[in-house]
């Protein structure tokens, strides 16, 4: 049993390491960092008196199963003339996290928590995440508060920032929740516990619902994709199966988004130069014109997400069964999303697959050092102190923070795939059916299922082209190297 054991995690685990040290990410905390955490007495106490108490409210978090690193709560208010309030808080973690001391300087120089199918490596301590900084059930708690009012149709027409304490009265897990909507399960037990909080959950839905379909009319990307997460049974790799999309995941989506935009706007007013994410119109439009050519739809020579976005529902209604494996396609071509300076006034290149011209990070600051770096931006604005970061040092930040995300998402691909190949070493000559991911001068790559993975094409590979489906043999593989390999089969 220790051998399986060791072949589950601590194999992974080692890969893991190696490979964050080879992309200049750091796996472990400095001494002076862990001391600082360990030097901490409790939570950051509430000893301003700007700040409102909310904490009577009913507030509740939304994340998954085993999270505990709690960055967001949610709160939703009827109002009089058909409108709706809602509360967005999220954890105050500049409160227990000064600029410049050693948890900051891991923080800034990771960036990121990195979710690996071995073990996840936090951003911050654990002490700090999962617990003095975490948004945590029956905890109070200081938070940054999005306050926005939103008419029927999820037009939002007022938002406010503001400080305050906060208190979480249900820790709510996706699955159970969405179930729970669906008609498909019982209402989860913490909800049951409040009174109150079935109506403000269902509540919270319909406005969720709103926020998405203004959204989608303006053009954002209507996709579908899984990543997939590792299974383990009494500590023993089992398989990678996909993460599915479910309606509790897309409420806090929806609430992120909204709450991400009334920042970017909030720090735009003020005039103060702040980092913006942003995802650029597609240098591979002609292929994802190509693409919907062969599926019987003419996409405009010139990028458009509100065409793109028609094609996209349309092809869900068509063939629901083969749309991840189309969103998976759009997704390759439309590249990675980056960090960039904003300056007031100048223009933003925005985000083409949200259609947003105003979009920060800064809904996930116990994961995130832009989120964490933006909530200290908005603090200053809040307090009317100087910004805290010159332009030099917010691009500078920008291109790093891109870097590292890219850096950990390599990561956590090499270790997913590390993994894949455990689960494969056994099933050589083994035949999948897949979908080209991928293809460039470096290397054509296929997704395949059983287990969900990626793996390249070293043979037959010629005149592949991103969403073409083929059957493929696994050929070899390699577990420390992260090496799947396949060649298609005519």
């Amino acid at each position: 049993m220790h051998s399986e054991l060791d072949r589950g995690t601590s194999r992974l685990r080692d890969i893991a390491r190696r490979v964050m040290r080879e992309r200049d990410l750091q796996p472990d905390f400095a001494p002076a960092a862990l001391a600082q955490a360990n030097a901490l007495r409790g939570p950051a106490g509430a000893g301003d008196s700007a700040l409102r108490d909310l904490r009577d409210l009913l507030w509740a978090s939304i994340d998954n199963d085993d999270s505990l690193d709690l960055d967001q709560l949610s709160v939703a208010q009827s109002l009089p003339d058909g409108t709706v309030k809602i509360l967005v808080a999220i954890a105050d973690v500049d409160a227990a996290v000064a600029r410049g001391t050693p948890i900051d300087q891991h923080a800034a120089c990771n960036t990121t928590s990195v979710y690996t199918a071995a073990q996840v490596f936090s951003m911050l301590p654990e002490r700090l995440s999962t617990d003095l900084t975490s948004l945590a059930q029956d905890q109070d708690r200081l938070a940054i508060v999005i306050d926005m009012v939103i008419d029927p149709h999820g037009q939002v027409l007022h938002c406010e920032l503001y400080r305050a304490q906060v208190r979480n009265r249900a820790k709510l897990a996706y699955n159970g929740v969405a179930a729970w909507l669906n008609d498909a399960a019982p209402m989860p037990s913490p909800i049951a516990a409040v009174a109150g909080m079935e109506a403000q959950l269902r509540l919270q839905d319909r406005l969720a619902a709103s926020l998405k379909q203004l959204r989608h009319a303006h053009g954002a990307l209507s996709l579908e994709t899984r990543e997939a997460r590792p299974i383990f049974a009494a500590g023993v790799l089992r398989d990678l199966a996909p993460d599915a999309p479910n309606r509790a995941k897309e409420l806090i989506e929806d609430f992120m988004i909204a709450a991400n935009t009334a920042t970017a706007r909030r720090l735009d007013a003020a005039r103060v130069p702040s980092l913006r994410r942003v995802l650029r119109e597609p240098e591979r439009w002609n292929r994802i014109v190509a693409l919907a050519a062969a599926l019987g739809t003419r996409l405009p020579e010139v990028p458009s997400a509100v065409e793109l976005n028609r094609f996209l529902l349309q092809r869900h209604a068509q063939d629901p069964a083969g749309f991840e494996d189309l969103s998976l396609s759009i997704v390759k071509l439309l590249g990675r999303g980056e960090y960039v300076l904003e300056r007031p006034g100048a223009p933003d290149p925005g985000h083409f697959g949200l259609a947003l011209n105003d979009y920060t990070h800064s809904t996930a600051p116990n994961r995130r050092y832009p989120d964490l770096l933006t909530q200290r931006l908005v603090k200053a604005v809040l307090a009317g102190a100087p910004t805290p970061y010159t332009d030099a040092e917010l691009a500078t930040l920008a291109a790093h923070c891109t870097v590292q995300e890219d850096n950990a998402a390599k990561v956590e691909r090499f270790v997913r795939k590390s993994a894949a190949a455990l689960l494969l070493e056994g099933r050589i000559g083994q035949r999948f059916d897949g979908i080209v991911t991928g293809a460039s001068p470096k290397g054509t790559w296929v997704r395949v299922s059983s287990p969900t993975t990626e793996g390249k094409i070293v043979r037959g590979y010629a005149g592949l082209e991103v969403g073409d489906r083929v059957r493929v043999e696994l050929l070899h593989t390699d577990v420390d190297r992260g090496f799947i390999d396949f060649a298609t089969v005519r």
